[in-house]
């Protein structure tokens, strides 16, 4: 089975626009900017106060990663805690690293792309948590030896550890290896816990879908929203938002606090790593939002949830 997005189009970058990016024949060029060795800003973050904590708290971990507490209940988005995803090395390190890290009661994973599913770590975190995973990706799970799979479509509602679990769409693709493209879905989730409710974006371009969402879930407190990995424009607009996107989306969204995510980790694509940081709060003060609502991102940085509600 192939899957698609909600308005029916297949997506995957072409091989040949793909070379036409890496090589430069366009006319979205921008200078060569470090892939590591750029400042992300950090909190040293020992997991002991996570540990001690009764309130319901968020910790971005870099890249699309976060543990989130609600509930008491430990859960992480698309863990991804490896010092590289093959030749691409970390810039930064994990606001959480392995020693800091709590028992873990579920994983949720948004897509199979690999800055978001990253075998390494699923494994060392192991078979013990329930995984929540995209319709087409519970059989890579259960062969690697992870046998508490939800496999979930979009718009698909399940009470998992005593949360409440929507699957919703997102604009994107996945792909795994050479032979399965688009074989399983990709997506965000919204998880609510007595009141509170966040959103996780996952990876996405500007679709249609977010007002649908919004519709759904009118009362979100937090929304984690991609900022990076967008240019070139014409080569990443269909795949990930841009800031000024990410800012649209939220304020559609109508969700109380914005964390950003998907910056400052991983060179992907060609703007500077830390761009999204300096650029957020320039668009921020243009759509007069309230500053506190805004969280660039900060790895380590526990923002407690509960005070949002």
């Amino acid at each position: 089975m192939h899957f698609s997005n909600l308005k029916g189009n297949f997506r995957k970058p072409a091989g040949s626009q793909t070379l036409k990016w890496l090589l430069g024949w366009h006319d979205e060029k921008r200078p060569k900017s470090p892939a590591t060795g750029v400042a992300i800003p950090y909190v040293a973050n020992d997991g002991r106060a996570l540990r001690r904590s009764v309130s319901d708290t968020l910790t971005w971990i870099g890249q699309a990663s976060f543990l989130i507490q609600l509930g008491g209940k430990n859960l992480l988005i698309d863990p991804v805690l490896s010092r590289s995803l093959g030749f691409i090395k970390r810039n930064s390190p994990p606001g959480l690293d392995w020693p800091a890290m709590p028992k873990i009661d579920v994983v949720f994973i948004t897509h199979n792309h690999r800055d978001h599913m990253d075998a390494p770590t699923l494994k060392r975190i192991g078979p013990a948590p329930v995984y929540v995973v995209p319709k087409g990706l519970g059989k890579w799970f259960l062969h690697n030896g992870f046998p508490r799979v939800i496999e979930m479509g979009w718009w698909q509602e399940e009470s998992i550890e005593g949360l409440d679990v929507t699957f919703v769409p997102a604009e994107h693709w996945s792909r795994r290896s050479l032979t399965d493209i688009n074989t399983s879905w990709w997506g965000g989730y919204v998880i609510s816990r007595n009141g509170l409710r966040i959103y996780h974006c996952g990876d996405t371009g500007w679709f249609d879908g977010f007002s649908q969402i919004a519709q759904r879930f009118p009362d979100i407190h937090a929304a984690m929203m991609p900022t990076g990995a967008y240019a070139p424009r014409w080569f990443m607009r269909a795949q990930h938002i841009d800031p000024e996107e990410a800012v649209k989306a939220f304020k559609i969204i109508g969700a109380r606090q914005f964390i950003g995510m998907h910056w400052g980790t991983f060179k992907l694509s060609d703007e500077p790593l830390d761009e999204p940081m300096h650029v957020l709060p320039e668009i921020w003060e243009k759509e007069e939002l309230e500053r506190a609502r805004l969280e660039t991102g900060t790895l380590g940085k526990i923002v407690r949830l509960d005070t949002l509600a």
